[in-house]
């Protein structure tokens, strides 16, 4: 079974709430997910929040802290895992940012540096670095897995 297949049958079946913020995975989070049938009944949404003007604007990071930190930072992707749940009143919540590639990288933060945060409603989430590699199709869709693994966890499928 996929994993979207179990994320599905187990918010349906807990009556719970996701929503998503993605930044270099661009929607892919949210297609995933919104593949399997009667998947409306649980997925609140997804903010696409590419430029820091968007997470600033829709998911009302600080400036600041985008100054402070950079758009690529565990600071940021927690910001932007608060920010979706504040918008949406979800039970939980995904976020990434990072760097998918082929530019963009430095040499403190390659192409492939992606933070993600993982995390149910009032409890701290799993922020993690997923440090994909390769192109990026695949550095998009290891993103994908790897968060999607992640809420199969929390939910204990």
């Amino acid at each position: 079974m996929s994993h979207e297949v179990s994320i599905n049958q187990k918010m349906r079946e807990k009556e719970l709430t996701l929503a998503t913020a993605e930044s270099c995975t661009g929607g892919a989070i949210a297609a995933r997910l919104t593949k399997v049938p009667d998947t409306s009944m649980y997925f609140l949404g997804s903010v696409v929040s590419y430029s820091n003007s968007m997470k600033e604007e829709v998911l009302h990071i600080p400036h600041t802290l985008i100054v402070k930190h950079g758009a690529v930072s565990p600071e940021i992707v927690r910001a932007m895992w608060e920010g979706i749940l504040s918008l949406t009143g979800s039970d939980y919540a995904i976020a990434v940012t990072g760097i998918a590639g082929p530019t963009g990288g430095t040499p403190e933060k390659p192409v492939g540096t992606i933070w993600a945060a993982v995390g149910k409603r009032g409890e701290e989430p799993y922020i993690w670095n997923v440090k994909a590699e390769g192109d990026r199709e695949t550095i998009i869709e290891a993103t994908v897995d790897a968060v999607l693994n992640q809420l199969v966890e929390k939910l204990d499928i």
